[in-house]
This record gives C-alpha cells, sequence and structure tokens, in this order.
C-alpha cells in the first residue's frame, strides 16, 4: 500500500524514487515485520496465557519436556500478523506471485489453526484427522498451482529445472506441474511442522532459508542476472524477495520471544503456514531442488519420521531412539540447546551449498 501511495507521489516528490528499488523495500519489509512481531508479541503472549491457549506435550516424549506443558502455543498468528502487514505496505500489490504467496500462506496458517483449535479444546494432542486436514492442504496448494499455471508468461515457469546443469528443463505440462507443485507445498509444509519440536528449532532454519531463496528470486527476477547465472528468467517473481523479507523480519521478530527456554510456541498455525510459504516461493522461482538441498534438515526430519514407521511396521524395531530426529538426539543425551544452535550450523551450511547453485552451472 505504501510502496503505491509513493509511486502516486513520485511525480511530487522525487526522493520517493527510492521505494521503485526492491532492495530498499526488502529492507523495510524485514524491518517492518521484526517490528511488529517485538511489539506486539507481548500482547499476544499474555493473551494466551489469558485464554489457557497451553502446549500438550507427549507423555511418551523426553522428560525435559513435561515443563513444556502449558506454554502458550499458537503463536505462529504473531509471525502471519507480521508478515501480511509487512507485505502489503511494501510489496506491488498488482504482482500476482506476492498474492498466490500471502494466500497460500495465510491459507495453511488457518488449516493450522484450527488444527491447533481442535487440540486445545479437547485437551489432547489430536486435532483435525490427519486425512482432513491432508485433504485442506492438497486443495490449496492445487488452488496455487493451477493459478501459477493459468498465469504462466513462459514454458519455463511451468518446467522442472536441474540445478549444476544450464539447459536442463523438463517441460512437466498440466498435470506433471501441479503433481509437483503439490508435493512441493505440502510436503514442505508438513517438513517444517514435523521440525518445530524444540524451541527455535524451526523457525531459525526457516529464515535462513527464505534468505536463500530471496537471492534466487531477486536474481530470477532481473533478466540479466538470470541470463549471467543461467538459471530461469521469470517476470516479476523479484517481487517475491519483499515477502522472504517479511518471513525473515518476522521469523526473527517471533525467535525473540521463542528462543530456549520458549516463552510461545508457534503450533500449527505457524509451522504449517511457514513451510507452504518456502514451498510456493521455491514453486515460484522454479528452484524446488534448491528447497531440497537448503531445506534439508526439515527433510531429515521427515525421512526420520517415515523410516521409523516403515521399519517399525516392517519389523517391530525402531531406527531412532525416538522421531522426529531431534528427539532422538535428545535422548542420547544432547541437552536441548546443543541439538537446536548445531542444527542452526548445518541448515546455514546447506543454505551456503543452495546458493553455490547459481553460479556452479
Amino acid at each position: 500500500m505504501l510502496y503505491h501511495l509513493a509511486m502516486a507521489l513520485e511525480a511530487y516528490i522525487s526522493a520517493l524514487n527510492v521505494f521503485q528499488y526492491i532492495t530498499f523495500r526488502t529492507i523495510l519489509g524485514v524491518l517492518t515485520a521484526l517490528g511488529i512481531a517485538l511489539l506486539i508479541g507481548p500482547a499476544v503472549i499474555q493473551r494466551l496465557v489469558l485464554h489457557q491457549v497451553g502446549q500438550q506435550v507427549r507423555d511418551d516424549g523426553p522428560q525435559t519436556h513435561l515443563e513444556k506443558a502449558g506454554t502458550p502455543t499458537m503463536g505462529g498468528a504473531l509471525i502471519l500478523v507480521a508478515i501480511a502487514v509487512s507485505t502489503l505496505l511494501w510489496a506491488d500489490l498488482s504482482n500476482r506471485f506476492v498474492w498466490v504467496a500471502l494466500l497460500v500462506t495465510l491459507a495453511f496458517g488457518l488449516i493450522g489453526g484450527v488444527d491447533d483449535f481442535l487440540k486445545l479444546s479437547r485437551g489432547n494432542s489430536q486435532g483435525l484427522r490427519a486425512r482432513d486436514k491432508f485433504l485442506l492442504q492438497v486443495v490449496a496448494a492445487l488452488g496455487a498451482g493451477a493459478f501459477l499455471y493459468m498465469t504462466a508468461q513462459d514454458p519455463v515457469e511451468t518446467s522442472l529445472v536441474l540445478p549444476l546443469f544450464k539447459d536442463w528443463i523438463i517441460p512437466l505440462g498440466a498435470f506433471g506441474f501441479l503433481l509437483l507443485t503439490t508435493l512441493v507445498i505440502v510436503g514442505s509444509s508438513n517438513a517444517v511442522n514435523l521440525t518445530d519440536g524444540l524451541d527455535g528449532l524451526a523457525i531459525m532454519p526457516t529464515v535462513l532459508v527464505a534468505s536463500g531463496l530471496a537471492v534466487f528470486a531477486y536474481a530470477s527476477g532481473h533478466h540479466v542476472f538470470a541470463e549471467y547465472l543461467g538459471i530461469p528468467s521469470v517476470h516479476g517473481v523479484g517481487e517475491l524477495v519483499i515477502f522472504c523479507g517479511a518471513i525473515v523480519g518476522a521469523g526473527l521478530g517471533f525467535l525473540w520471544y521463542n528462543t530456549y527456554p520458549a516463552q510461545v510456541f508457534m503450533g500449527d498455525v505457524g509451522a504449517l503456514s511457514l513451510g507452504a510459504a518456502l514451498g510456493v516461493i521455491a514453486v515460484s522461482v522454479r528452484q524446488e531442488i534448491v528447497l531440497f538441498v537448503m531445506g534439508g534438515i526439515f527433510v531429515l526430519e521427515t525421512l526420520s519420521v517415515m523410516i521409523q514407521v516403515l521399519s517399525y511396521k516392517l519389523t517391530g524395531r525402531r531406527v531412532f531412539r525416538m522421531a522426529p530426529l531431534h528427539h532422538h538426539y535428545e535422548l542420547q543425551g544432547w541437552p536441548e540447546p546443543r541439538v537446536i544452535v548445531r542444527f542452526w550450523i548445518v541448515t546455514v551450511v546447506l543454505v551456503l551449498i543452495g546458493l553455490a547453485f547459481l553460479k556452479v552451472r
């Protein structure tokens, strides 16, 4: 909104032309989202405590987690507010990528919010039935995929781009594109949700991956940079840098209250929406495989659950002491802060590897 106001007044106040630069608006987006999260955080936490919106803790988990019972959850609503307001203020609202990213994020946030509400109202960890939640996620992801496919302006926007190779672009067609988009968005959403089990464990990797994807969005949206780097040039996708900046700012603001020992948890309303946001950004910039690399921690957490379930069903034995993976290390004796920080460090390395794909082609 402020971007459009500045552009309207540019003819009268020449200094306002600075708002046409994505980099400048991204900085404003980060600071705005950070400021909103820091300012309203205490009030949100106080209201959650007032309404007894407390976390339900599994009895079979690490015993150190029992003291977390009752910690306010659904703090992800704070993240969504900060992202939405910052994006609406500083992004170009005529841009299709901005709207699909924002609406997908809010849709998955709504699904997560209903799931959290049901858990709290029932007094246990059973929210939406897995089948119902998955169906709602698929519908939202398919809607995003259909929109992106129908509004695509270049064949590369609906093709699979393989990193490390300049000319390896595989046309997907309507079915293939919708399938890939759904797998990426739904998979990313649930992967972040599985990772959200320790204080600050999920939010910092999300911030780091969003920062990495922002670089790809900026380069892909700039025709000269995209041609030089050998990555897909997608007209208008550069505007997603502001959206990525909003995620970074909101995530850091939330981490202020979510760092160990956490004052608030994000809940499904935050985890599902943030994962979906990363997924839709990756699809928009045609870097789904890069997301797989940068978000390696999310992938490992998901694989640990799949391996654990499959092994137990087939052999009756568990591969890990407990899944997801972070609980395995806890039960091996790692203090919670050690698990968190080491997972952060691994994510930094993986994001750097992902960024290296910009030149190694």
